[in-house]
């Protein structure tokens, strides 16, 4: 008797579908599905095989061609395969003819409903609940059709699990569409209060920590400040942004932001739908690009943060690229050539704590030059003001005379901004 894919202690098996288009190096290739064979692990399936077709453009139709594709069915039945995972966003269409070769038994997901999959796993708090699911309907809408009905029979599973996944099959495309609807006043209502709550924090250093999922920005943040946050050796362990306190002796606070991962080939309709998740990086005054020194591809990895990074506006942004996990690197020439290609970069092992004291010193040398001096002289008698200088600003001097009393302060231009409003509105008219 076939075991259910919903059971637990059942692991679907996947074969991976590659294409190796004209002009692409045969090792690009291989790095991508390396990537995908970590997704698919991270969604719980267990990878049997990989397939790669080289081919100028994809079919309309099947995406591989139709032979390659009946080719595909044939090894997949054979292996009794639970799933066939395509490297590429298919269309609906391409989706739809795909499945209907594969027949009931198996099914047929691309890059972005497995990352969509993983996404469900993970959502932990409101706001990655309600983007996740924006998301799924964003992604399922066009491919709403009588196709999916297999996917009742095969009772959830990689691809299909959660409530939109499984729950709206035969919701039509009207009830979707006011689902996505209110899913996106939910996002709006959810966006306000991050911005109240950014407005609390504006006088603030704030620092971004970005990177390729997997590069230890969950492990550097505990190990900057002892956050507790998870740390998983999974791609996606967290979708939520995490912000705490970064103490670096006698200064301003520095808060530090954790984010969620960024990955090669990331749907644009994700992207858009974390973006209330990605505004710490917007608002960041610096932004730190954690790479995995260890990993083969850390060039493309970085170029993947700054394309993300691109289309968030913030490519410009203050930043630092910091390469992670050099304690896994053993070959000195290795660490010589990313000397060479990363002449910038902050060498560190957070895990081991190693070198963070380099990163701490950048961290502060940067928050010093965004930081300006002036004089304040605010009348003794605004005691409220005062004390939220104290608060908000360095007090560097404090001198009182004549019921006037004169600050020599440093701070954020826009916290001085504030400040200077606001003893210009105590003096009286002339």
């Amino acid at each position: 008797m076939r075991i259910n894919p919903s059971d637990s202690a059942h692991k679907e098996t996947a074969i991976l579908v590659g294409v190796r288009w004209e002009n692409t190096p045969a090792q690009l290739t291989d790095e991508y599905l390396d990537e995908l064979s970590l997704l698919a692990q991270t969604a719980g399936a267990e990878v049997l095989g990989r397939v790669v077709q080289a081919r100028k453009r994809p079919d309309a139709a099947t995406f591989l061609g139709k032979g390659k594709a009946q080719s595909l069915m044939r090894q997949a039945a054979a292996l009794d395969c639970d799933l066939i995972i395509v490297d590429e966003e298919l269309s609906p269409t391409q989706q739809r003819n795909l499945q209907n070769l594969a027949g009931e038994k198996i099914k047929v997901i691309d890059r972005s409903g497995l990352i969509l999959d993983i996404f469900v796993r993970h959502a932990r708090t409101r706001e990655a609940k309600t983007q996740v699911e924006l998301a799924q309907l964003q992604y399922m809408l066009p491919r709403l059709s009588g196709q999916w009905t297999h996917l009742e029979r095969q009772k959830g599973g990689i691809g299909t699990r959660g409530g939109p996944g499984e729950t709206q099959i035969e919701v039509d495309r009207r009830l979707v569409r006011q689902r996505i609807i209110k899913l996106k006043s939910e996002l709006k209502h959810l966006a306000a209060d991050h911005n109240t709550r950014s407005k609390r924090r504006k006088h603030s250093y704030q620092v971004a920590l970005v990177g390729y999922t997997n590069a230890g920005k969950s492990t550097l943040m505990n190990s900057l400040t002892n956050a507790g946050v998870l740390v998983e050796d999974q791609l996606f362990a967290t979708l939520d942004t995490t912000t705490r306190r970064l103490d670096l002796g006698d200064h301003q606070p520095i808060l530090l932001s954790d984010t969620v991962g960024f990955i090669r080939k990331l749907p644009h309709h994700l992207i858009a739908s974390f973006r209330t998740t990605l505004a710490e990086v917007a608002e960041a005054d610096l932004i730190i690009k954690l790479l995995d020194a260890s990993s083969p591809q850390v060039e493309d990895h970085l170029r993947t943060i700054d394309e993300v990074l691109t289309e968030l506006g913030v490519l410009d942004n203050t930043s630092l690229v910091v390469l992670n996990k050099v304690d896994a690197i053993t070959d000195r020439h290795i660490l010589a050539s990313l000397k060479r290609k990363f002449p910038q970069a902050l060498m560190i092992s957070a895990r081991q704590r190693l070198r963070l004291e380099t990163l701490e010193e950048a961290i502060l040398l940067a928050h010093s030059s965004h930081f300006q001096a002036v004089v304040l002289k605010v009348p003794v008698s605004a005691a409220k003001l005062i004390h939220e200088v104290y608060r908000d600003l360095e007090v560097n001097n404090r001198r009182d005379e004549d019921g006037i009393v004169t600050l020599e302060v440093r701070g954020p231009e826009s916290a001085l901004r504030a400040v200077q409003h606001r003893i210009r509105m105590l003096a009286p008219p002339e």
